[in-house]
C-alpha cells in the first residue's frame, strides 16, 4: 500500500522500485551527515537497513504523514532503538517533516533523539525502552488491533537484541495469541560490537528458533529492494492464518561505504568530516547532498540552543 490520504483513501504517491533504491541511497547520505554533525551515532548499523526503511515507509505501510494519529494506520515499532537516525529518515522521506531537519540529531530540544521521544516526533509510536522490549510492545498493539477488529498491521523492526530473553518470551506469546497481523523484521548483519555472530551461537540459527515457536519465517537479501518489498507485502496482505511472520533480512553492516562494510568498529561511532566526504563520494552523493550547508545549519541550531539555555539558566549569587 502506497502513502495514502487518511480521509479520501486516495493514493498520494506510489514509489517504484527504482525510486526506492534511490531513496535508500539518499537516506544513507543524509544519515552520515546527521551523525557527523552531532559527532555520535551508530553509522554501521543504520547503513545496513536503509532498503528496509525505504520499502516500509514509502511503499508497504499504510499511513498518512499529515494525520500521524490516523486510527487505521499501520503501527511501526522500533525495537532497534539505537538506529533511530534511520527511523528519522524514513519519516522525513515520507513527508512528516523536512529532510534537512534531521541534522539536529541529539541536540537539546530537538525531536531527533536517541532513543526517540514519542511525544516530540510525529510518526513515532513509542519510545524504545530497554533493549528487546519492542516486540512485546508490538504484540500488545497487535492484540488491540484484533480486539478492535481493525485491519491494520503492526511492524516491529529489530536487530542485535535477539539474545534478550524477554524478546523470546514475547515471541512465544505472539504465536499463542495467533497474531497474524504482526510482522517482525530482523536486520541481520551478523556483526556485534565484539565481533561476528557465528555458527550455532546463543541466537543462531534464529530461523529455527522462530519456527519452533510457531512463526512463519521469510528469509531475504535485505539489500535487494524487490525481495524486501515482496516479503513485506506478502506478510502484510496474505499472512499465514494464525501465525505471526518474521522477515529475516540478511544485510551488510556499513553497506555502501568500503571502509565501513563488515567492520565492527562503527558501533557507536560517527564519521568525522573527512571520512564523511569520502563516504558521500563512494555513495555518489558528494555533489547531490549540500553537506556543508547542512553542517552549518546544525551549528546554527546548536548556537541558538546554547543561547536559549544560557538565557534561562538560574543566576548565581556572589554574595557572601
Amino acid at each position: 500500500m502506497p502513502l495514502m490520504n487518511a480521509f479520501s483513501k486516495a493514493v498520494v504517491r506510489d514509489f517504484s522500485l527504482e525510486e526506492l533504491k534511490e531513496a535508500a541511497r539518499l537516506m544513507r547520505g543524509y544519515d552520515l551527515v546527521a551523525q557527523c554533525a552531532t559527532g555520535s551515532g551508530h553509522a554501521g548499523g543504520t547503513l545496513s537497513m536503509m532498503e528496509i526503511v525505504a520499502a516500509l515507509y514509502l511503499k508497504v505501510a499504510t499511513h498518512d504523514p499529515n494525520v500521524p494519529e490516523w486510527p487505521h494506520r499501520d503501527r511501526i515499532i522500533w525495537s532497534a532503538g539505537h538506529k533511530t537516525s534511520a527511523l528519522h529518515l524514513g519519516l522525513a522521506f515520507a513527508g512528516y517533516f523536512p529532510i534537512e531537519d534531521v541534522v539536529t540529531l541529539r541536540e537539546p530540544y530537538s525531536p531527533f533523539q536517541h532513543p526517540l521521544s514519542r511525544l516530540k516526533l510525529p510518526g513515532a509510536e513509542v519510545s524504545r525502552g530497554s533493549l528487546g522490549q519492542g516486540l512485546g510492545i508490538a504484540i500488545g498493539l497487535a492484540m488491540f488491533g484484533k480486539l478492535d477488529h481493525d485491519e491494520h498491521t503492526v511492524f516491529c523492526l529489530m536487530d542485535g537484541e535477539q539474545p534478550e530473553g524477554n524478546l523470546w518470551e514475547a515471541a512465544r506469546e505472539a504465536s499463542q495469541f495467533k497474531l497474524d497481523n504482526l510482522v517482525a523484521i530482523v536486520d541481520r548483519n551478523r556483526l556485534q560490537p565484539d565481533g561476528w555472530v557465528k555458527g550455532e551461537s546463543n541466537i543462531e540459527p534464529i530461523e529455527e528458533r522462530y519456527r519452533s515457536l510457531g512463526w512463519e519465517v521469510i528469509e531475504i537479501d535485505g539489500h535487494d529492494i524487490q525481495q524486501v518489498v515482496s516479503a513485506m507485502q506478502k506478510a502484510k496482505s496474505v499472512p499465514v492464518l494464525g501465525r505471526p511472520t518474521v522477515i529475516i533480512a540478511n544485510t551488510v553492516k556499513g553497506k555502501g561505504v568500503s571502509f565501513m562494510e563488515n567492520v565492527a568498529g562503527w558501533n557507536g561511532r560517527a564519521l568525522d568530516y573527512d571520512e564523511m566526504v569520502v563516504a558521500l563520494e563512494e555513495l555518489g552523493l558528494r555533489r547531490t547532498i549540500a553537506y556543508d550547508a547542512l553542517l552549518e545549519s546544525a551549528r546554527e541550531y546548536e548556537l541558538e540552543v546554547a543561547i536559549e539555555l544560557a538565557a534561562h539558566s538560574p543566576s548565581v549569587s556572589r554574595d557572601c
